[in-house]
């Protein structure tokens, strides 16, 4: 199928369904499918946002503003996502662990609101990697229209674009655990950290900028072509480590996501 008819099959689903809540991120594939309900279901879609201290405060931040231009009613939960125990400790499952919880907090307020059915952005690509979290929300019973339309993710960005969303070439960005090699405990200083050093490379201009952590050395991922720009900035390296990183390394292999699986 081409993305016409994949964009059809999407709209005779989402209508299937009557209504719906999206468990929304910012990113480009829940601001797309958010966006695309709205409009096939208009007033019967809500969004819900899991707001948690495994997100940076500024992408929980712009997926309000993001949410707030579809018109949907939009909710955000807060999550103690270190109530996990196998989150806590970074086990190779904890995104097991976590989407239950977090999906559990979306499904409780979706029906407060009087909606049954919860979906997310899972497309056809996510299928091809390690997604313990995906093995949640299947037993949770959550809907993923865009993987059941046949959407990879270049296909949800080309029809992003076509339909005029900002985030149709949005850089993906990941839960912060994501940073920790696994069976690390995670502490909620940790993750401070690695928000405020991965804020210091963002307002470099500098997109994809992931700070790995290896006890108390700050591994740095980021697209090749701005290692340049990250070498010569004399201040940058010192920013990062008054945040309490003793060696900073730049990563010779460039952003590559999902590095630490």
């Amino acid at each position: 199928m081409d993305i016409s008819e994949k964009l059809l099959k999407l709209e005779n689903i989402l209508e299937s369904y009557g209504k719906i809540c999206v468990a929304y991120s910012g990113g480009t594939d829940s601001d797309f499918l958010l966006n695309m309900a709205a409009k096939v279901l208009g007033n019967n879609v809500i969004a819900v946002i899991a707001e948690g201290k495994n997100t940076a405060a500024k992408d929980i931040k712009d997926a309000l503003r993001l949410a707030t231009h579809t018109g949907v009613r939009t909710f955000v939960e807060t999550v103690d996502v270190f109530s996990e125990q196998d989150f806590r400790n970074n086990t190779k499952d904890r995104c097991y662990y976590c989407k239950k919880n977090i999906m559990s907090a979306i499904f409780k307020r979706a029906e407060a609101e009087g909606f049954s059915l919860v979906a997310d952005g899972k497309n056809a690509d996510d299928a091809k990697h390690f997604r313990p979290g995906a093995k949640a929300a299947e037993e949770m019973g959550i809907v993923s229209p865009l993987f059941e339309a046949g959407f990879t993710k270049a296909e949800i960005r080309q029809a992003a674009e076509g339909i005029g969303l900002e985030t149709w070439n949005k850089s993906s960005n990941s839960c912060l655990a994501t940073r920790f090699p696994y069976n690390t405990v995670l502490t909620e200083k940790a993750f401070d950290m690695v928000e405020k050093a991965e804020e210091l490379i963002a307002d470099m201009g500098i997109p994809s900028g992931r700070v790995r952590v290896h006890g108390d050395i700050a591994r740095i991922e980021m697209p090749r072509e701005y290692f340049c720009d990250f070498i010569s900035d004399k201040s940058i390296v010192s920013l990062i480590k008054n945040l309490g990183f003793k060696y900073i390394t730049l990563d010779l292999e460039g952003f590559r996501s999902g590095s630490m699986d």
